[in-house]
Formats: C-alpha cells, sequence, structure tokens
C-alpha cells in the first residue's frame, strides 16, 4: 500500500455495432492482439495493427455531450520547459500503466486514479543528445512485467504489481547520438523498439529483445551497410570524400514510433526518420535515393528483410513519417486485401498492401524539380487522392514561394509543407465501421535557406498557419469531411475511434474533444488545463466505460503550459455522478502562440535604441515573433534556437542579429518589427531570471 503521502494521488472529481469481437478479458490472461481493444488498452496503439479504435460502445454520439470529469491525477513528474507529456496508458485488469517525459512509471487505479505504485527511473538528467524535447510515449506490458524505453538508450522491464525493476539493457548510448522516445511493442514473448537519434548522426535501428530475460536477439539497421541490399542507394565507403564515405554510417532513419504485427503473415511493420547527417543542404554529401531513410519497412518476426516503400528519395525537407504504422482490412476491386497505411509530413496516406509492400491506392513517380548542388530525385512518388493539408503556402508579400519537393539552397523560400508536418508523430486511426482513416496534421508553412552547412527551418510573419483534422476513405485516399483547427504548432492528441462512431482528439491549448466519425461534426469538448497532446485512450471497468488522457503540452512545440495531469471522463462522473461544473474549473492556459521570424529580406541598417524597462510589448511581441524558436521564456530549444535569456549582447549587437544575423536564423526586417519593438523584446529577455532549479526526480511524490 502507498504510504499516506499519496492519499491525494488521485484527485476525485465529482466534476454501433463492434466490427471485431470484443477482447476477453480474463484477469491474468495475456490479451489477443490480434483483435481491437475492448475493456482493456492492452498496447500503445490498441492492438497489434496500431488501430486506435475501440469495440466499446457505452459513449456515443447521442450521449457523449454528458461526458463528465470522473477524475484527475498529478503524477509529481515531468513538470519543467523540457518536458513533454506524449504518451498514451495502457490498461489491463483495471490499472492503467503511463510513463512521463522523465522515463518515471506510474501505475493507476483506472476507476479513481489513486496511486497503485510508482518507478523513478533516476535518469541522468544531463542529455544533451534528445531530439525534440524530453518525451517518452509510452509502455508494453506482458508476461507479468511493463516495458519502457529510456532517453540515455536502455530498455527497462518492471513488476507489473509492485514496479520493482527486474532488468535493464543498454541497446545503445546516448553519448553515441541514440535515446528511445517510442512505447516498446510486447508480442508472444518477444519486446520490439525503435531508436531515435538519426537528427543526431546516428544509424537508425529496429531491436527484438527476449522479454522475459532483456537480452537482445536481434537488430536491423535501417542504413545497409557496404554491400547490402540497398547499400547502391548511398555513396561508395571508397569515395575520395571523407563526409560521403563515411555517410552511411550516420545516416539517419531512425524509428519514432510502435511497430505494427501481422502475426498471420509473421512481419513486423514500421517507418523511418529522414536520412542523415541531415535532412536539408547536406544532401550532395549523401546522393542517391538513400535507403531506408524516409520509408516504410517489412521484416520477418526473426529480423529478415521482406519488403520496403520508400515514400521520399534523397529526404531535403524532413519529409519522414514518424506517426506509426496502421494496420486494416479493406475491398479492392471486389477482393479482401490486408493493408498498411502511413500518414507522412508530405500530407499524404499511403495505402499499400502489407503482404507485398505494392500500393492499393495507386501512387505515381512524378518529375519533380532537380538541383544538382543538393542531389536531388528527379522524381517522387505522389499517391492519388487527396492530401490532409496545403502543399503550397499562400502568396506572401516579399517572398519566393515554393510547393512540396521544391529545391532549398541559397535563397530564402516560403514553404509548404513545413519541416514539421502535415501529419507528424501524432498517431491516425483507422474504423472498420466507416472505413475511415482519421489524421491530424499541422498546416504551417515555414521559411527555410541552406547556408553551406545545414538548413534552417522556422515559421513566418504574416504566414497564415493552423490545422486539419481529416477523415479519408481507406477504399479512395480522398477527403470524407475535414475540420479546419486554429493550431498548427502541434497536432494535438491524434485520433481514436470507437465501435459506436466517436471519434476523440485532444488540442493544444488544452481542449479534450468528441466528434461525430461519420460527419465530423463537434460534439463535445472539456478543457484539460494543459496541452493535450497526448493520444487518448479508452477502457471499461464493472461496466463503466472511461476515456482517458494525459494533459501536459509538449516542450518544443510552446503549446500550453506543462503539466502532469491524467484525465478520466464517463458519462457516470465522479462521485455520486455530480457534474464537473459543480466543482472550480482548471485555470485556463496561456494562448497558443502561432507566429514566428519572418522572411529574408534586404537587411535595414541597426540603429542603438535605448534599452527600457521591459513593457508589456516586449513579452507580447517575444511570444508571437520568437518563442516558437528560443522556447518559452527565451529558454532555448535544442533543435531551434539558442537560450536568449539574460542575453549578454549589447543592444546594438542585439540589432544586428536581428537583422544581420551571423549564424542560421533568418533576418527579421523593420517591417515586420520595427527598431522600437525590438528594443522592447531586448529590455524583455534582459530582464528574465535565470529557471528555478529542476525538482529532484527521485524525491518529487505524486500528488
Amino acid at each position: 500500500m502507498p504510504s499516506s503521502r499519496y492519499w491525494l494521488s488521485a484527485i476525485l472529481l465529482a466534476c454501433g455495432l463492434a466490427a471485431l469481437p470484443a477482447l476477453a478479458q480474463t484477469r491474468g490472461k495475456e490479451p489477443d492482439l490480434r483483435q481491437h481493444a475492448g475493456k482493456d488498452w492492452p498496447t500503445n496503439g490498441g492492438d497489434a495493427g496500431n488501430s486506435r479504435y475501440s469495440t466499446l460502445t457505452q459513449i456515443t454520439p447521442n450521449n457523449v455531450k454528458n461526458l463528465k470529469g470522473a477524475w484527475v491525477t498529478h503524477l509529481g513528474s515531468g513538470l519543467g520547459a523540457k518536458y513533454s507529456f506524449e504518451a498514451a496508458p495502457v490498461v489491463k485488469d483495471g490499472v492503467l500503466y503511463i510513463v512521463t517525459g522523465n522515463d518515471d512509471v506510474f501505475a493507476l487505479d483506472g476507476k479513481t486514479g489513486a496511486l497503485i505504485w510508482e518507478w523513478r527511473s533516476k535518469i541522468e538528467q544531463n542529455i544533451n543528445t534528445v531530439c525534440c524535447g524530453w518525451d517518452n510515449r509510452g509502455v508494453a506490458i506482458g508476461d507479468g512485467r511493463v516495458y519502457l524505453g529510456m532517453l540515455n538508450g536502455a530498455m527497462a522491464a518492471l513488476d507489473i504489481k509492485t514496479g520493482k525493476e527486474v532488468w535493464r539493457t543498454q541497446i545503445a548510448r546516448w553519448q553515441d547520438g541514440y535515446t528511445i522516445t517510442s512505447a516498446p511493442l510486447f508480442y508472444n514473448g518477444v519486446l520490439y523498439t525503435g531508436i531515435s537519434g538519426g537528427d543526431r548522426s546516428a544509424r537508425g535501428f529496429v531491436a527484438a529483445l527476449d522479454a522475459k530475460s532483456g537480452k537482445e536477439t536481434w537488430r536491423w539497421y535501417t542504413v545497409p551497410a557496404p554491400g547490402e541490399f540497398g547499400s547502391d542507394t548511398w555513396p561508395s565507403p571508397n569515395d575520395p570524400d571523407p563526409k560521403r564515405a563515411k555517410a552511411w554510417k550516420e545516416g539517419g532513419a531512425n524509428v519514432w514510433q510502435t511497430p505494427a504485427i501481422d502475426p498471420e503473415l509473421g512481419l513486423i511493420y514500421f517507418s523511418t526518420g529522414n536520412p542523415g547527417p541531415e535532412a536539408g543542404g547536406m544532401g550532395v554529401d549523401r546522393p542517391g535515393d538513400n535507403l531506408f531513410s524516409s520509408s516504410m519497412v517489412a521484416l520477418t518476426l526473426d529480423g529478415k528483410y521482406k519488403w520496403h516503400y520508400q515514400m521520399v528519395h534523397h529526404d531535403l525537407w524532413d519529409f519522414d513519417c514518424p506517426s506509426a504504422v496502421v494496420l486494416f482490412d479493406q475491398i479492392y476491386d471486389g477482393v479482401k486485401r490486408k493493408g498498411v497505411a502511413e500518414a507522412c509530413k508530405t500530407g499524404w496516406i499511403y495505402i499499400l498492401d502489407r503482404a507485398t509492400g505494392k500500393p492499393l491506392v495507386g501512387i505515381d513517380e512524378k518529375p519533380v524539380e532537380v538541383d544538382p548542388r543538393v542531389a536531388s530525385a528527379p522524381t517522387q512518388p505522389h499517391p492519388r487522392g487527396d492530401a490532409v493539408m496545403p502543399q503550397c503556402p499562400q502568396p506572401l508579400a516579399g517572398w519566393t514561394t515554393k510547393c512540396i519537393f521544391g529545391v532549398i539552397y541559397d535563397q530564402p523560400l516560403l514553404m509548404s509543407p513545413g519541416g514539421n508536418g502535415g501529419p507528424n508523430w501524432s498517431p491516425m486511426s483507422f474504423s472498420p465501421r466507416t472505413g475511415y482513416f482519421y489524421v491530424a496534421a499541422a498546416d504551417r508553412p515555414q521559411s527555410r535557406i541552406l547556408r553551406g552547412t545545414g538548413k534552417t527551418v522556422g515559421p513566418a510573419v504574416g504566414a497564415k498557419y493552423g490545422g486539419t483534422l481529416t477523415a479519408v476513405d481507406s477504399r479512395t485516399n480522398k477527403i470524407v469531411w475535414q475540420q479546419r483547427r486554429p493550431y498548427s504548432i502541434g497536432q494535438g492528441s491524434g485520433a481514436l475511434t470507437t465501435a459506436s462512431d466517436v471519434l476523440f482528439h485532444g488540442e493544444p491549448d488544452g481542449k479534450f474533444q468528441a466528434y461525430n466519425a461519420r460527419d465530423g461534426k463537434l460534439l463535445w469538448e472539456f478543457q484539460t488545463g494543459a496541452g493535450a497532446d497526448a493520444p487518448a485512450i479508452t477502457y471499461e471497468i464493472d461496466g463503466v466505460q472511461y476515456v482517458a488522457i494525459a494533459s501536459g503540452g509538449v516542450s518544443i512545440q510552446t503549446t500550453s503550459f506543462n503539466s502532469d495531469a491524467v484525465w478520466a471522463f464517463s458519462l457516470k462522473g465522479g462521485p455520486n455522478g455530480r457534474s464537473i461544473a459543480e466543482f472550480p474549473p482548471p485555470p485556463p492556459p496561456p494562448a497558443v502562440v502561432e507566429a514566428a521570424p519572418a522572411a529574408a529580406a534586404t537587411p535595414q541598417p541597426a540603429t542603438a535604441v535605448a534599452a527600457v524597462a521591459p513593457p508589456a510589448s516586449g513579452k507580447a511581441n517575444f511570444e508571437k515573433t520568437c518563442s516558437p524558436c528560443h522556447g518559452p521564456a527565451a529558454q532555448g530549444n535544442p533543435t531551434t534556437g539558442p537560450k536568449i535569456a539574460r542575453t549578454s549582447l549589447a543592444l546594438d549587437a542585439f540589432l544586428r542579429q536581428v537583422r544581420q544575423p551571423a549564424n542560421q536564423m533568418i533576418p527579421i526586417p523593420a517591417t515586420a518589427l520595427s527598431d522600437g519593438e525590438v528594443s522592447d523584446i531586448y529590455a524583455y529577455v534582459k530582464s528574465l531570471p535565470e529557471p528555478a532549479a529542476a525538482p529532484d526526480p527521485d524525491h518529487a511524490p505524486a500528488r
């Protein structure tokens, strides 16, 4: 039993037909992951195919408006600007298992939110090779254990009843650029995991571990070694140029997501990240298609290559596919086929036969812009059907604009999609009832320029941003309905669908929403108080259906303020079924910022402006223009911009850096920010205090 200090860990709020048989829920019995999720949510994607579809039907389009808060629990972990809360809970026998951005794991009573046990990772706090904020997207369960990957490159197993560590295996080192952010997949006594690090010049791979012992049983590298199949799509290791000769060793193609498995075919499926050492501008150092980057790959369950399909050849734009692949069955030309689909940053869904890797809906190779300075590919795959967001930016004064697959080199461009999506990591769902995929995407044009050794990527002042939530028919790859969303800095929680045709989705501003899966009508929403960016799940206890979501925000996307909350909702609500309206609402989150640095333009001469006490406009203009790259409170972001809080620059030097940057920052012309406005920003960042020391993760209690 937890000690008395945990008694508030659960803050109780009194606040159709199934397409497949419901999962048998015998206590202690391993779930059949070939079936869609039912009373339990046994794996990160709900089932072995990552469909994120539940057979539960108690919550319907007619009664979802009556959802009430059942409980909310604050975990006391992952609080701070560097953390993101992106994990989907898994559920077995009425217990939720969830992990935070600090790799701390918690077991919660699914009925009340009460803490059952916790495990503190004691992970090193000096890890500096994490790409996109400290996050962990979930755990796996099986054989009486809870399994997780960690930011230091280790895999760990915990006893499911007590949280005691059973084993730990170091499969890669963070010092070499490797981290693990994805949820592993447990199937038939084996643990499958991808590895992050392609954006840190590390060679990607997928590994399988014996779940009982933690021993690695096989490893398949996503960049082939010289002489292996696919190696001819990379420069020769004997190339006289040393950068080209070692390109395969730094080839990237990391695996960001939980794989999917088809037990009948005996295959495991995943997609890969962009090629290294960087996606943009470095292409001349790695001529060729660069397999198996930006690809979908199928392996046998013992790690042998089966097939691949490359969605983007010689990726120059960071147009990879970090969202999980989804397995589905559908009828094409009168024949039922086994399909696999992937939503990519290009904005398209790629629909393939999962036995062969051949398109089920046509994909055409079309000519694209070619530039030998970046060794660009002459053609790119174009799926037939609809993109889920615009692939060309709207015209903007002062900009040269380019559409998808336009070449970036030495002139500033406004381009769409941007490198952060289209669809990003947020998972899509497939409903066998409707036959639709449900995918969230960002519509975020970006300013891009190559400067010899790399690229700059950032939003542009004046560009129109937004997001979409879209239903796409799997039979035609065409849009059935689409909701335009106000936020583009994240795609929110992705999608969850149920057998009663309810679609759940979380927004970066903290709103948790329910839609009619048939027509896209918004039916219900609730403000959780922090960015609702983690995937939602649903489960049933004692005949009551619950829907749960982690609400904590995403650091790299500067979404609604950081938190550590796990929410659960039901039609019954909390004690006595009282309405959430009878309790104080959560504080409103800060506005989500959507603007950022401007286009490169003819630099304006710097003008000395006297520093003044920071007016409100300085903070407002910083949050609007600078925070997407330099982070909240100017504390910096490892991939988009350095810390500038308490800058040591003099005001005139600060102005020169804004107008004529000495690094890869996009210059901001006076037409976007006047010298006086820049001066106000300077006064604001000079006034910012140093961040408070992070709490000791080993001694911060759940609450």
